[in-house]
């Protein structure tokens, strides 16, 4: 009994210190893109930053997370999840001390890609480190995940202008601040580093076999399309509040509201998700006000009750979140939606901005963006529609080898599967898989019942009571 009661203490231990290292790490994940926002005009100034410059600056970051997103789940294979996450909060701490330190563009814009890197591969990371600590309790670590993301994206945007003027206007001072963040961020990693997950021994879901499964496109576009919305708002809405006579000062303001509503969103969407079997309804709320808050500022008329009424909207980021633990029985599936998901999501986004500004610019006027930006919430309905259903990410036997299936046999789920076989894949329904290799001599795939991620089965435990790299 006293050793099943150490087993238990320790893995209540180790439980803790994941959920407060997932926390620190979130904070760090986006200050390499919100600090500079603020102290753009002086870096320009600075460094004789030409405009296409820093266009490529403000685009950096959708391409880092596309391309770094992307191959997370190959480098998690072969490193390690903990070691992995502890290589990108190194890398993110890095590039941010780097880029402060230089006065030269191209150095900047490589230091910059540096701490975008550890970002990127946090991004896609953290979402599958939640699934493998926490298979039956995603929903609440996924509230701190988002919550972290959110506070650090605000803090780091709001508190870099003062602290450029307490270090006397020196905004190298205002931006290598935040290296410090990230170095507190490693410490319980390192903490973790012995305890090291074990991971299944199949080949799991890689993010190249989800090329032909609708889920994975589905959630592509609808973790894209909040993105772009998000990325517009924050890109071009200062732009709109100075047109219709705000001044600068209150500009910052409005914007530092709409980003503060976001955390107590942030706080019950993903536990409130996690609660139903479909989240379609979420998906529709949002959508609808999305269209109630554009509707509103299109009109000029009480800008800033329509603004509070768009922030709520922005709970679609941390649905999307807690969506790719939902739709995915295992971590490695995970992995590969997350890869997937959010590498080709920040590529639509990161049209939005230029698209928005071409319209802005050959219309003189709002008009054509709002209308943009109503196409994008109608795909992200669509999209989001088919995300938020009873379904899960399942994966077959390959073909070719007729090895054993690569899920979690002794998971049950009652959601439909979207079968992935390597590049191909099974409907809904079951069914023999597609195969570019001619027919399959194996019976056709009986479809699984089971419950969706967060009604697990408890997984069968032996003697030795609750396994140390799982906390559910």
């Amino acid at each position: 009994m006293a050793a099943i009661a150490a087993r238990r203490s320790r893995t209540g231990s180790i439980a803790w210190l994941v959920a407060l290292g997932i926390v620190l790490a979130a904070l760090n994940l986006r200050t390499a893109v919100s600090s500079v926002g603020p102290v753009l005009d002086q870096i320009r100034d600075s460094l004789g930053m030409s405009a296409v410059t820093a266009g490529v600056l403000t685009t950096l970051p959708v391409l880092c997370f596309a391309a770094f997103g992307a191959v997370t789940p190959a480098l998690s294979r072969r490193a390690g999840e903990h070691r992995l996450l502890v290589a990108a909060l190194v890398l993110t701490g890095v590039g941010l001390l780097i880029r402060s330190m230089v006065d030269d563009v191209a150095v900047f814009l490589l230091a910059s890609a540096v701490a975008l890197a550890g970002g990127a591969i946090g991004n896609v990371l953290i979402p599958t480190l939640i699934k493998r600590h926490f298979p039956a309790r995603p929903g609440p670590l996924t509230t701190l995940y988002s919550v972290g993301l959110a506070f650090g994206t605000m803090i780091s945007a709001a508190a870099t202008v003062p602290i450029q003027k307490a270090a006397d206007g020196n905004w190298h001072v205002a931006l290598g601040v935040w290296a410090a963040l990230a170095a507190v961020a490693v410490i319980p990693w390192l903490a973790l580093l012995r305890t090291e997950p074990e991971r299944g021994t199949g080949a799991g879901i890689r993010p190249g076999d989800l090329l032909r499964n609708r889920l994975a496109w589905a959630m592509a576009g609808y973790f894209g399309s909040q993105s772009l919305i998000a990325y517009v708002i924050f890109g071009w809405f200062p732009q709109f509040l100075l047109d219709h006579g705000f001044t600068g000062e209150q500009t910052g303001t409005v914007m530092a509201i709409f980003a503060a509503v976001g955390i107590p969103v942030s706080l019950v969407v993903p536990a409130l998700a996690s609660r139903m079997r479909d989240q379609r309804p979420l998906v529709l709320g949002f959508v609808a006000i999305y269209v109630i808050g554009f509707a509103g500022l299109l009109t000029g008329q009480a800008i800033v009750v329509w603004t509070l009424v768009l922030s709520l909207a922005m709970g679609s980021f941390p649905l999307a979140l807690a969506l790719l633990g939902l739709r995915t029985r295992t971590a490695e599936a995970t992995a590969a939606l997350s890869a997937f998901g959010q590498s080709a999501g920040y590529l639509i986004a990161g049209a939005g901005p230029l698209v928005v500004g071409v319209l802005y610019q050959l219309s003189g006027g709002w008009t054509l963006p709002f209308a943009l930006l109503f196409v994008v919430v109608a795909a992200q309905a669509v999209t989001g529609w088919y995300v938020g259903g009873d379904r899960v990410l399942d994966a077959v036997p390959d073909n070719d080898s007729h090895g054993p299936s690569r899920i979690d046999p002794g998971h049950l789920s009652q959601g439909r599967a979207d079968r992935v076989v390597g590049s191909g894949r099974a409907g809904a329904a079951g069914g023999r898989p597609r195969s570019d290799r001619g027919p399959d001599p194996l019976p056709p795939t009986r479809p699984r019942l089971a419950r969706p991620a967060g009604r697990h089965r408890p997984a069968r435990r032996g003697a030795g009571g609750r396994l140390p790299d799982r906390c559910d």
